[in-house]
């Protein structure tokens, strides 16, 4: 008897396993297939089923009441379509289908193709597709505005991804229709009033749908007005297999609106990421320009010393200290003998000071006519007076008689 392996599942379990690994295969989630309509049902619940097949396989599908009512017509047995929707397994009986979401005759969308391709090539030709027109787009927006309708599915996912990686800036909407006949002048006139309010980028934006809903996308007034605003476009209409003109000629295209909003805004976490980066790169090389001005400081502060006059200056401030003091020396010298000298002449002087003389008995004789003081008779004839100084008084006198001198004397 063998034993039960212990990872034995239940068909429930292992059936569910297999739904999950479909759903998490993306390109499983958004397919379109090519094929003939089989064994179509249409119950009372709304919901359709039927099958479709080609010449070699077939394929389970089912379309849901919601999806069903939006349909433009009713698919008939044997007719080629389109059909667009994801592929998951029936839990019920283990069978994968496609859950589909939009069916398109075959023979609308080549005539929609073929219109596409002739626009296309249309506006290829006038230049309206040059990547060398192409706008950049900016690095940090403040300001970003999204055109799109304000009930659309795509507007609360742009929202959700730009709060979660770039929450700093400001989102302003532009609505319009994004769907129908009338959509396209109107999403004219919303790009020409965002560029006009004025915002950093603008994004343009539809979720997924079929080749008629995203029909409007591929008029050529949209197209022209894109490359007439001021303001560079990011484009993220349908899914990433969808190309619509606007795609061409927006600066640059996203596959889905999601997409787009990470396209436009930087993720602030690597933001952070990088400015730690950098400040710890602009600290290292703060600190090496300061070792290095350092180094390069402490070398010249030491050429410095060998070439600088202070040291000079210091010894000829001490032989200044000397001179000075030699200067003292002599100038105290000089004055010691100017005052010698001083002493001496006054001693002189005051030896010969004639009051000394009168004080002995000597007197000063001088002629009272001009006050000539006499040194010899023969200036004073008999007659002439005289005034004799004393030391204690004066005397006017006349001459009464005169001797002179001998000549030899």
């Amino acid at each position: 008897m063998t034993a039960r392996h212990q990872a034995t599942l239940s068909v429930f379990a292992l059936t569910t396993y297999i739904r999950q690994m479909f759903e998490m295969d993306y390109r499983l989630q958004d397919v379109w297939v090519e094929g003939e309509i089989s064994d179509f049902k249409q119950p009372a619940s709304g919901h359709w089923y039927f099958t479709l097949k080609d010449d070699r396989s077939q394929l389970r599908a089912v379309m849901w009441k919601t999806s069903a009512a939006q349909q433009k017509y009713v698919p008939e047995h044997g007719q080629k379509v389109h059909a667009h929707g994801r592929v998951s397994v029936y839990e019920s009986n283990g069978q994968y289908q496609l859950y589909c979401d939009t069916l398109i005759p075959l023979d609308t969308v080549g005539s929609l193709h073929a219109r596409f391709r002739q626009l296309w090539d249309q506006l290829e030709a006038e230049g309206l597709f040059r990547e060398e027109i192409k706008r950049p787009l900016p690095e940090f927006p403040r300001r970003i505005g999204v055109v799109t309708s304000p009930t659309a599915a795509a507007f609360q996912d742009i929202q959700n991804v730009l709060r979660r990686r770039y929450p700093i800036a400001e989102v302003i909407l532009s609505p319009t229709p994004v769907q129908g006949e009338e959509a396209a002048p109107k999403i004219v006139s919303a790009l020409r009033l965002i560029d006009r309010y004025g915002v950093d980028v603008i994004l343009l934006a539809r979720g997924g749908g079929s080749l008629e809903d995203l029909w409007c996308f591929n008029d050529e007034r949209i197209a022209r007005t894109i490359r007439e605003l001021n303001t560079p476009v990011v484009t993220g209409v349908g899914h990433e297999t969808d190309t619509t003109l606007v795609d061409g000629a927006a600066d640059r295209r996203a596959p889905t609106p999601s997409a787009g909003a990470e396209m436009i805004t930087p993720d602030l976490i690597e933001v952070r990421e990088r400015l730690h980066e950098m400040a710890i790169r602009l600290a290292d090389a703060a600190q090496y320009a300061v070792d290095t001005r350092r180094e390069q400081l402490d070398d010249a502060q030491h050429k410095l010393r060998l070439v600088s006059p202070a040291a000079r200056i210091r010894n000829e401030r001490q032989r200044l200290d000397e001179l000075e003091t030699r200067l003292v020396k002599v100038m105290q010298n000089q004055i010691a003998l100017r005052r010698q000298s001083l002493a001496a002449q006054s001693r002189a002087l005051d030896l010969a000071n004639p009051h000394h003389l009168l004080a002995r008995g000597y007197a000063i004789v001088t002629r009272a006519l001009d006050g000539k003081r006499l040194t010899n008779a023969v200036d004073a004839a008999p007659g002439t007076t005289v005034s004799i100084q004393l030391e204690k008084g004066q005397l006017t006198a006349t001459v009464k008689e005169r001797k002179l001198a001998d000549a030899g004397s």
